[in-house]
C-alpha cells in the first residue's frame, strides 16, 4: 500500500468520540440552517469585509477617488469632490456604519452558537459529575459488602458520592460575587461594617 493511499484513509475513531463529533457537527449545521437569507447575506458580506482583498480594494477606491478629483482640473473640468473631499468622508462614514451593523449582526449570530455550546458543555459537565458520584457510591457499597475488606468510615468518599446541587452551587457563586464586588468597591484598608476578613485557604 502506497504512502499517499495510507494518508488518504481517515483515522478510525472510537464510537463515543465519533458520536460526539457528529453531535457537534449537527449543532453547527442546525445553526446554519436556522439562518434566514438576509442573515446569510450579511454573514457573507462580513466575511468579505474581513479579507485582505477588501482592504486592497478599499485602498484602490480611495486612491482612485482622490486621483480623479486631483486630475480633473488639469483637463479643465471641475472636480466632483474638491478638497477637503467631503463626499469621500461621507461615503467612508456610510461604509463604516454599514460595516459596524453587519459585524454586530454576525456577532449576534455567533453569540447564539456560543451560548448553545456553553449550554451543551454545562449539561455534559453536570452529567459527568452525577456519573462520578454514582460510581463512588457503588464502589463504597461494594467495599462494605466485601467480607474480606475491612469496613471503615470515609467521610470524603461519603461526601463525593452525593451529586452536587446546581442551585446550591449557583447561590454560593452569587454570594461570592457579591462579596467580591463589595470588597472591590471599598477603599483600600477598609472593610464593610459587620464583615469579618476571610481567612486564608477558605473557598
Amino acid at each position: 500500500m502506497s504512502l499517499s493511499h495510507t494518508a488518504a484513509v481517515p483515522p478510525i475513531l472510537p464510537a463515543h468520540i465519533e458520536q460526539t463529533v457528529q453531535a457537534i457537527a449537527r449543532l453547527h449545521v442546525e445553526h446554519r440552517r436556522g439562518a434566514t437569507r438576509l442573515q446569510r447575506a450579511v454573514d457573507g458580506l462580513t466575511r468579505a469585509f474581513g479579507r485582505p482583498r477588501f482592504a486592497g480594494l478599499l485602498s484602490l477606491f480611495i486612491l482612485g477617488w482622490l486621483g480623479v478629483n486631483i486630475a480633473l482640473p488639469a483637463f479643465g473640468r471641475p472636480p466632483f469632490d474638491p478638497w477637503p473631499f467631503n463626499g469621500l468622508n461621507g461615503v467612508a462614514g456610510l461604509v463604516a456604519l454599514f460595516m459596524t451593523v453587519f459585524i454586530l449582526i454576525t456577532q449576534r449570530r455567533d453569540d447564539q452558537l456560543s451560548e448553545l455550546r456553553e449550554q451543551l458543555t454545562l449539561e455534559l459537565a453536570l452529567l459527568s459529575e452525577q456519573k462520578a458520584a454514582k460510581l463512588i457510591e457503588l464502589m463504597e457499597e461494594l467495599r462494605r459488602d466485601l467480607p474480606n475488606v475491612q469496613n471503615r468510615v470515609d467521610r470524603e468518599a461519603d461526601a463525593l458520592s452525593l451529586p452536587a446541587d446546581p442551585e446550591a452551587v449557583l447561590e454560593v457563586l452569587k454570594e461570592n460575587q457579591e462579596v467580591a464586588a463589595a470588597a472591590a468597591a471599598e477603599p483600600a484598608g477598609e472593610s464593610a461594617p459587620g464583615s469579618a476578613p476571610i481567612p486564608a485557604g477558605s473557598p
